[in-house]
């Protein structure tokens, strides 16, 4: 019966309320008015489903005019064959007139004939007609018109309201029979009809009344008497849908427009009709009606945690928040009714330009409405839009170096703009928005980074736009990804407002609603939530512990042991693992330092810092002796060993840095020779990756290498030359992942982190070890203040897995567990990292010892002269050939004039740039300490005086030279262009350690005295049931919420495409110094 009567419902809104004729005969029109689905051969074919016997139905189509099929051939059985094939009502059984010959289905009798005893009806699917004898059945019926006799009436509507009254009267007649629905649906298709024929009809007054009555007498309807007669909810159904479609056809439409309450006040009555039918049941109910469909639903309150009304197939339905934002409102109620009504066009004219799909929303209780506002989470509402707005398409290509201006004009300030840009590459863009003129960095407004991961499209709200309309332009460009010719994009955009229908105002308003992330062109995505200040406070208090009686509950030690035995233990392996970090600290102190390469010039002040990171694997470190060149677009550098007398490098998974300084800008450094010697006694060596820092543009260059350098690992080679990586390479999720995970788990786990923090990190063993071990007083304190609290039988249950409850007293413990943890897991970790280090500068004593001149000779001299020559003879720009080997005294004059030469050179260059100004400094560094040598020698080591004087003289003539060249470029070259030095973390001050390891000891005392104080106030039972539950709590900690923080700040960092980090640090600038001082000493000179 249940769903018998919900396919009733549908059918009646669905095909009743098509009855009426497009205009009424008030309206002059050669239209015949009669609408028939189904028409064959002047006879109206129309299915009627309900619930009725055989006798019934034949009265109930009489009294619509017609009646049952009584003739069944075949033009007519292919006529129902094809109905079948395109309507849904082939799983339904009609009734036939009487005498049509069937199939008899029913109890074995002889000889059995179609009489009045039995009754036939039709299947459709597939087309069968069958006897029976048992004709109280319930069907629906096939009823038949003569179309030709109607057309002789006065163009007589066929319609469930065929057999209307022409008396012309007064609506008032209603106004009397409201309390008995029967008469007052008489009464109402006589005035329907009275409307139809009368000219200016319906008047606003007879109108009004009429949508009252008929309000007043369905709400006056009781459940009971709606099921008893299904026609009564059919025709207040046609009667509502019928004053509409008069009141929307009448003939002065333009000059008396209807009300724009109108709509609200008819639906009314669908709404109460459709709320009195899902009091009956709980199933999910769908009314289709001419203009949309009412989706229904009957449930408890709590059933309505992110319920879904609507159709997702078709695009539009409802997405309700959870109970808990609900529940507020909805307290008292044993059950609710949640109903969303969809409509294919606007009802309500508005400027706004309103398009596709208009929905509403109605929580009830049955009786009356439940009005929500103020949730904390809002209501998700998706519309789906057939015809959608025209986007703006362009295909513009990307020259090199260039990027591209769009514009978009805003007319309303309350739209949302969805701009997409679709590269045909996988590259990123820096999107940048102005007003009313292009962005520069004065005026840009809002900016953001598009990729390939998070979509190429940029949503821009109302807020972001700042309410302001006119033209708003886009700034389009690379974003840390490398050119391609033939680069396009594809540019487009629409627009979108989400609003709501007030009915105060009688206007579509924005307030509380705005546009959701998800809307595309075919569907919009509205949030819509009259949001203010809204909150609870639910706080669970911790187990109470008098600490009065401190004393007291101390002297029961003896007793109770089991604490203090577990904290005892605990700080003796604290004792023993600190002793162990003092000592591994030590030792890695010395591995921190930048090793300043001895093989670098002292005259080249050129830098470049070089990382080499040296993997993690067994016996990844190498005794050999190391070499490097870089070679760059513009020249290349010496091959250098990279070696340090201090410490030891290149062991297993150490990160070591050089500072190798060239006389010349060498340009992109395109890639980097690796090569060793195969000495010592493990001189396999396996090379994660290297990093190389123009130390004056901070450009850094990245090579992932990942082999082995070795005779015996690999591909057996000792030398190879690494290419550096592109952009897309360097910002893969595999390298940041891996990097980030690997650095993750050796800094960001503070327990792990222990064993092998990474080499270049501020933050000690010793501060890491101490740490933990405040950080498990920390959390043995909170475990067991909380510890077996009561069970709040009230507190709601957030998530259930079978026997596993979770509610939300446990979620808020962890809160303010999490809240309590603050200082120890964040403020002291924190003080530690960003700890400025201590950097110790050498003594004067130390630089003269490391630094004491050789002796000057004749062969040092003409050695230190050809080096020179060399090293500029190593850029292709420079155009200096190699000097052959300096043999006497007698070649300095050659080398002296080529040197001036190469001065002459520069000398031309009427462009400056960085390279001549370094070549320059170079040069006069190497010109003076020729000349210094010179100085210190005497004639003697010469062929003669005049050639030591003319030497002498040459070589002061060339330092003048060079000095006005060194000038000139200065003077005129450009400043490089330094990228921004971006700053890990915000350093503190050094002393600040003092703060950190003053808290640490005061939290790590608090935390040891509240839980001796609970351990004795709990006594020694309880004491050894906490113990055995910190346990699993430290097992969770460990091993599955740290790695997972690890792995989870790994993935983010991936997903956003974030480059990784070079490492920076202060020894930088230290050993910067030190090869500026070895180029004073070297030169003579403070100042180059």
């Amino acid at each position: 019966m249940d769903m018998f009567f919900r396919n009733a419902v549908f059918l009646w809104i669905s095909v009743g309320f098509l009855s009426l004729p497009e205009k009424s005969e008030a309206c002059p029109s050669n239209d015949l008015p009669v609408h028939c689905e189904f028409v064959f051969r002047n006879v109206c074919f129309e299915f009627v489903r309900g619930s009725k016997t055989w006798s019934q139905a034949r009265s109930s189509c009489e009294q619509r005019g017609g009646e049952l099929l009584k003739v069944m051939n075949t033009p007519i059985k292919i006529l129902l064959k094809n109905i079948t094939r395109e309507r849904s009502i082939s799983n339904f059984t009609w009734w036939l007139g009487e005498r049509v010959p069937g199939k008899y289905q029913g109890p074995a009798k002889q000889n059995v004939n179609v009489s009045k005893d039995n009754c036939t009806y039709v299947k459709l699917n597939p087309l069968q007609l069958v006897v029976t004898s048992d004709c109280n059945e319930r069907r629906g019926l096939l009823c038949t018109h003569n179309l030709w006799s109607l057309s002789n009436t006065k163009k007589t509507i066929v319609s469930s309201h065929a057999t209307r009254s022409r008396l012309k009267r007064s609506v008032e007649g209603m106004s009397e029979n409201v309390r008995d629905i029967r008469k007052l649906l008489q009464e109402a298709d006589k005035e329907l009809r009275r409307m139809e024929e009368t000219q200016g009809e319906p008047t606003n007054d007879n109108r009004d009344k009429f949508i009252k009555y008929l309000l007043n007498g369905t709400q006056k309807l009781t459940l009971e008497l709606a099921l008893e007669n299904n026609d009564t909810i059919s025709h207040i159904l046609n009667c509502s849908n019928a004053i509409l479609l008069l009141s929307m056809k009448k003939c002065d439409i333009k000059a008396n427009p209807n009300p724009t309450s109108l709509f609200e006040n008819v639906f009314e009555i669908l709404r109460e009709v459709t709320v009195l039918v899902g009091l009956e049941t709980t199933e999910p109910l769908i009314f289709k009606h001419p203009t949309g469909v009412v989706y229904q639903r009957s449930s408890k309150p709590a059933e309505l945690d992110h319920g879904v009304l609507g159709s997702e197939k078709d695009g539009t339905f409802i997405k309700l928040p959870s109970f808990s934002a609900l529940k507020s409102w909805l307290v008292g109620y044993d059950s609710v009714i949640a109903q969303m009504s969809t409509f294919s066009s606007n009802p309500h004219t508005s400027d706004d330009n309103i398009s596709g799909t208009v929905c509403s929303l109605l929580i009830s209780n049955g009786t009356s409405e439940i009005k929500l506002s103020n949730l904390t989470e809002p209501i998700e509402i998706f519309l789906s839009r057939p015809i959608a707005t025209t986007l703006i398409n362009s295909t513009v290509e990307l020259e090199k170096n260039t990027e591209v201006l769009s514009t978009v004009s805003v007319e309303d300030p309350y739209m949302t703009i969805f701009f997409s840009v679709e590269p045909n590459a996988n590259v990123s863009l820096v999107l940048a928005m102005s007003h009313e003129s292009p962005p520069n960095r004065t005026n840009t407004i809002a900016t953001t980074i598009l990729s390939q991961t998070g979509g190429y499209r940029w949503m821009i709200t109302p807020e972001m736009l700042q309410w302001t309309p006119g033209v708003w332009y886009i700034d389009i460009r690379l974003f840390n990804s490398t050119w391609e010719p033939g680069l396009t994009l594809k540019i487009s955009s629409f627009t979108t407002k989400c609003l709501y229908w007030h009915t105060e105002l009688e206007t579509w308003n924005t307030d509380g609603c705005q546009v959701g992330e998800k809307t595309t062109p075919e569907q919009a995505h509205c949030l819509c939530n009259h949001l203010t200040l809204f909150g609870s406070s639910f706080f669970v208090m911790p187990n109470n512990v008098d600490i009065s009686r401190t004393a007291e509950l101390f002297a029961t030690v003896t007793e109770n042991y089991v604490v203090l035995a577990l904290l005892c233990a605990f700080f003796g392996l604290y004792l023993i693992t600190l002793l162990w970090a003092c000592y591994a600290d030590r030792r890695s102190r010395s591995k921190r330092k930048m090793t300043l390469l001895e093989d670098n010039h002292p005259g080249a002040l050129y830098n470049y810092l070089i990382g080499v990171q040296t993997g993690h694997r067994k016996n990844a470190g190498t005794s050999a002796n190391v070499t490097v060149k870089l070679t760059g677009s513009e020249g290349e550098s010496d091959t250098q060993n990279l070696t340090d007398p201090d410490k030891p490098v290149f062991e297993r998974g150490a990160f070591d840095m050089f500072l190798l300084s060239t006389p010349f800008p060498l340009g992109e450094v395109r890639n980097v020779r690796l090569q060793h010697d195969n000495s010592g006694g493990h001189p396999s060596w396996y090379i994660n990756k290297v990093t190389v820092q123009d130390l004056q543009t901070r450009q850094v260059w990245h090579y992932f290498c990942g082999c082995w350098l070795s005779a015996d690992h690999g591909d057996g080679m000792t030398k190879k030359t690494f290419n550096a990586a592109k952009n897309n390479e360097i910002a893969s999720f595999r390298n940041i992942f891996q990097s980030r995970t690997s650095t993750g788990f050796r800094d960001e786990h503070i327990w792990v982190s222990i064993v092998d923090p990474p080499s270049r990190s501020p933050f000690t063993r010793a501060q890491r070890v101490s740490c933990c071990m405040s950080l498990l007083l920390c959390t043995m304190a909170i475990n067991i203040a909380f510890w077996n609290i009561p069970v709040d039988e009230d507190s709601p249950v957030l998530f259930s897995l079978g026997s596993l409850q979770i509610t939300w007293q446990e979620i808020m413990v962890g809160v303010e567990s999490g809240l309590l943890m603050f200082p120890i897991n964040i403020l002291i970790i924190t003080i530690f990292r960003s700890i400025r280090p201590r950097i110790i500068s050498k003594s004067k004593k130390d630089f003269e010892e490391n630094l004491r001149p050789p002796a000057v000779t004749v062969p040092s001299i003409l050695k230190d002269t050809a080096e020179v020559i060399s090293l500029v003879s190593r850029s292709p720009r420079n155009k200096m050939s190699e000097m052959p080997r300096l043999e006497s005294t007698t070649d300095l004059g050659p080398a002296l004039d080529r040197v001036h030469e190469f001065i002459q050179f520069m000398q031309g260059e009427s462009e400056s740039d960085p390279h001549w100004v370094y070549c320059s400094k170079f040069l006069l560094a190497g010109l003076c300490h020729l000349m210094m040598c010179l100085e210190k020698l005497d004639a003697k080591n010469f062929q003669s005086p005049h050639e030591y004087q003319q030497t002498l003289n040459i070589t002061n003539l060339l330092v003048r030279k060079a000095e006005m060249v060194l000038s000139c470029h200065l003077v005129y070259c450009p400043r490089p262009v330094k990228k921004k030095k971006k700053s890990a973390s915000c350093w503190l001050p050094w002393w600040c350690v003092f703060l950190g390891w003053f808290l640490l000891l005061s939290i790590s005392g608090i935390s040891t005295f509240f839980t001796l104080l609970y351990g004795f106030e709990y006594g020694k039972e309880k004491s050894i049931k906490w113990v055995m539950s910190l346990g699993l709590s430290l097992f969770q900690s460990i091993f599955i919420l740290q790695p997972l923080k690890v792995i989870g700040v790994a993935v983010v960092f991936a997903l956003l495409l974030k480059p990784v980090a070079v490492e920076e640090s202060e020894e930088v600038e230290q050993v910067l110094l030190e090869q500026q001082d070895k180029c004073r000493r070297y030169s003579g000179r403070d100042t180059m």
